[in-house]
Parts: C-alpha cells; sequence; structure tokens
C-alpha cells in the first residue's frame, strides 16, 4: 500500500462531493475548463480509473521478458560454439547458421533486441505509474487539507445549494487535481513515442539458404 492507497478513502469522498457540485459545470470563465475539454472527465471518476494503476505487474513483466533473453542467449551460445557442430555437412550451413544468429541477437531489430527493449518499456512504464501516483497523492494530500475542501464539505452538507463559494471551491480542487493526472498522461504518450520504434514487430532478416547435404551427416552435440 502506498501513499495514494491510503488517500483514496478520504480523496475519494471530497472528490465525489466536488463532482457532485460540478455536474452543471464549473464557473464561467474558470481555468478548469481547458482541463475538462481535454480530459473528458471529472475528478472523481479519473482518480478512480488511476487507482487501478500500480508499478509491480510492469516490474514483474520486465523481469519475466528478461528470463525469455536468457533463454534465447543460450540457443545463441550453441549456434556460435564451433564444437557443436561437425560432420561433412556442417560447412553447408553456415550461412544459414549466421542469419539465424543475426535474427536472433544482432542488433536493436533483432529478438533479442526487441525483448530488450520491451522490457526496458515495462520498467519505464513501472517508474511512471510510481512516479505519477506520489504525484497524484500529494495533490489529494493538499486538497484534503485546503480551504476549498472545507467549503466544498459545507456546501454539499445541507439543503441549501452550492453556492458560488462552494463550486468555485470545487472547480480550484478539480483543476488541481486534473492538473496532475494531465501531466501524468502526458508522460505516458511521451513514453509511448519514444519507445515505439523499438517495440516494432522485428522481421526476418536473413535469406533463407539450404546447403547441399548430399547425404552428408551433419551431427549436432
Amino acid at each position: 500500500m502506498d501513499a495514494l492507497d491510503r488517500l483514496a478513502e478520504p480523496g475519494l469522498d471530497l472528490l465525489d462531493r466536488v463532482d457532485t457540485l460540478l455536474a452543471g459545470g464549473a464557473p464561467e470563465g474558470h481555468r478548469l475548463w481547458p482541463l475538462l475539454r481535454r480530459m473528458q472527465v471529472l475528478p472523481g471518476d479519473a482518480v478512480r480509473g488511476f487507482l487501478d494503476l500500480h508499478p509491480a505487474p510492469l516490474t514483474g513483466a520486465g523481469h519475466a521478458v528478461r528470463g525469455l533473453v536468457r533463454a534465447y542467449d543460450e540457443v545463441c551460445r550453441t549456434l556460435t560454439d564451433p564444437a557443436a557442430w561437425s560432420g561433412p555437412a556442417a560447412s553447408a550451413y553456415d550461412q544459414a547458421r549466421a542469419a539465424l544468429l543475426r535474427h536472433l541477437d544482432e542488433g536493436p531489430e533483432s529478438l533479442v533486441g526487441r525483448l530488450e527493449a520491451t522490457a526496458g518499456y515495462a520498467d519505464a512504464l513501472a517508474d511512471w505509474v510510481e512516479g505519477s501516483r506520489l504525484a497524484l497523492a500529494r495533490a489529494l494530500a493538499d486538497v484534503l487539507g485546503s480551504a476549498e475542501a472545507v467549503r466544498v464539505r459545507a456546501a454539499t452538507a445541507g439543503d441549501t445549494g452550492p453556492g458560488a463559494a462552494g463550486l468555485l471551491a470545487a472547480a480550484d480542487i478539480a483543476h488541481r487535481v486534473l492538473a496532475v493526472l494531465g501531466v501524468a498522461y502526458d508522460g505516458a504518450e511521451t513514453l509511448l513515442r519514444q519507445w515505439s520504434p523499438s517495440l516494432a514487430e522485428t522481421t526476418w532478416r536473413g535469406s533463407t539458404v539450404g546447403g547441399p547435404y548430399h547425404g552428408s551427416p551433419l551431427r549436432v552435440r
């Protein structure tokens, strides 16, 4: 459980009140409007969606992918070991073996290169989630202790209506929370742009070469 998890219950209680006050719209000309138009969500719903994001599954995915890299490395060691290949036909397969090695583990477009990029992307996403959750927790802590929170609670405690002060306070809180989430989403989009070239599907880069066999045995130890 991190700071965001600990603040989730009181934070969502406040933000649900904010959402209720803003259901009919924010004050005219308030700086919240551009964020509402961009994100198309009120802060309570936005935070609820973000609470489901945790770094641990992404970190675990990165570790799992690196385990696959080790398996590929073992295959490559077998292919590059001259003592493992013998027999009169062995030289006929050298070109095909070299092409397979290039495809498996030579440069960022190889299978190993793509696996390493995938693991790196998972790690970068895990760092993004952790940092974004911390920033959101700080924003919630700030608004929970603010004067605006007092006015929002007062405006939603009775049947007297929100009033201008309550509506303005709700808009101010919503802006502070959605601004943090907007920065987080920008970070996610930046990561995707940065990593996309390294995550593209790899294709076979070697030619399919069949060496003369002539009935000679190829032995792989």
